[in-house]
């Protein structure tokens, strides 16, 4: 008996070059070992652990036994590599054992690392970071020419542009089915953005144009008195606000709340996929999203702008009764002479006109976005920028088209 210890003591020698041990099959507190586990010491030094077979938790305790059993005989100048090329299966509480035994081994500067295994195996590898990885170096940044600068923007202002020609073209072909199947359309939503953007946008609506009236009228009172024409402070406001001042401001306001809404709403929706959960029920997005958030915004546009030139009006009203003396009932009637119909109509087709100009940008750049929340936030901003931009330049060409005719 004594002799079969030592036997057996001998057999877990490492001392010795070129031995080979197999231990297929055991009994550890009761349980069948099911894996294998081959030491075995090459001439250059080097110990390799073999290890085969399935191994799973039942196996833990044995897979344990083996392990404590090596960290204690390995010597401090060797280097271990365990090949895993033979394992067919193994789950994360036993790869969990295999990383604490190369990190006891490292702890006593013992070199360790994981080698072979087929793809399941390196997959429960690297989630248990068994396998070392090198770190990546931080690509250095490379310095970007002007010449490359400017041909990439162009780039992109001329993607942009095809984007939007594309829009273009599927809310007209859009349109023109709606107009023959009226019941495609999203009735629902016009009523709804009717009131986000005219009810509830009513009240800032109105205060910032009294203020500009207020403000402008102010303003121009002292030169006006230099002069001896206070009077004319009721054609001063009246036509600034009735032609240029009163849809302006109210579309700028309606992109601030309304066009900034529509791109976050639509890029939201695209980014999560609903958009094309939308399309898989058969509803298009044009009419289903575009159309009657436009229609919405163009419905309110009139009654938003004459709201803005009425109070932008009483705004220059109030100026003059305090500042120049000038009773309400005399700058109504020099209004009644300075202010003409065609003033007001122009001005109400500059507001409809500028409304659909928000809605068709604001959703152009919502069903444009990708990438997630960062994607969002930028085709939000890309939306807001270039509904200002687009804002402007209606209305440099409204008045110059207006100057033309006369009007």
């Amino acid at each position: 008996m004594a002799d079969a210890n030592q036997a057996d003591r001998s057999s877990l020698s490492l001392d010795r070059p070129s031995l080979v041990f197999d231990e297929r099959l055991s009994i550890v507190t009761g349980m069948v070992q099911r894996f294998s586990w081959k030491r075995v010491e090459t001439a250059e030094g080097t110990l390799r652990l073999e290890l085969g077979g399935s191994i799973t938790i039942d196996d833990a305790a044995a897979l344990w036994k083996r392990v404590s059993e090596t960290v204690g005989l390995i010597q401090a100048e060797k280097a271990v590599t365990i090949e895993l090329g033979g394992i067919q299966v193994i789950d994360g509480a036993c790869m969990a054992l295999l990383v604490q035994f190369r990190t006891d081994l490292r702890a006593r500067r013992i070199a360790c690392e994981f080698s072979g295994g087929n793809s399941e195996v390196r997959r429960i590898v690297d989630l248990y970071g068994g396998r070392s990885k090198r770190r990546a170096k931080r690509p250095r940044r490379r310095p970007v020419s002007a010449v490359e600068q400017v041909g990439a923007a162009t780039i992109a202002v001329l993607d942009e542009v095809k984007q939007m020609l594309d829009f273009v073209g599927r809310l007209v072909a859009s349109s023109l089915h709606v107009l023959r199947h009226p019941r495609s359309l999203n009735l629902r939503d016009v009523g709804l953005t009717a009131e986000r953007a005219g009810a509830d946008a009513a009240p800032i609506v109105l205060l910032i144009n009294f203020l500009i009236g207020f403000v402008m009228a102010y303003q121009s009172s002292a030169q006006l008195k230099q002069f001896g024409a206070s009077i004319y402070v009721a054609d001063l406001v009246g036509v600034s606000m009735t032609r240029e001042l009163g849809p302006l401001m109210t579309a700028i306001i309606i992109c601030g709340r309304s066009g900034a809404a529509f791109a976050a709403e639509l890029g939201t929706m695209k980014v999560s996929e609903e958009v094309d959960a939308l399309r898989t029920l058969g509803f298009l997005p044009q009419p289903y999203l575009v159309i009657p958030r436009m229609l919405g915004l163009i419905l309110v546009a009139p009654i938003l702008v004459l709201l803005a030139d009425a109070i932008g009006i009483a705004g220059g009203g109030v100026v003059a009764a305090i500042n120049l003396d000038i009773t309400p009932t005399a700058f109504l009637a020099q209004l009644q002479g300075a202010v003409r119909a065609k003033d007001i109509i122009s001005g109400v087709i500059k507001g409809v006109v500028f409304c659909a100009a928000i809605a068709l940008i604001s959703c152009q750049q919502g069903l444009a976005t990708s990438g997630g929340a960062e994607g969002v936030g930028r085709r939000t901003t890309s939306a807001v920028v270039s509904i200002l931009f687009a804002l402007i330049l209606l209305d440099a060409l409204f008045t110059v088209m207006l100057a033309v005719f006369g009007i």
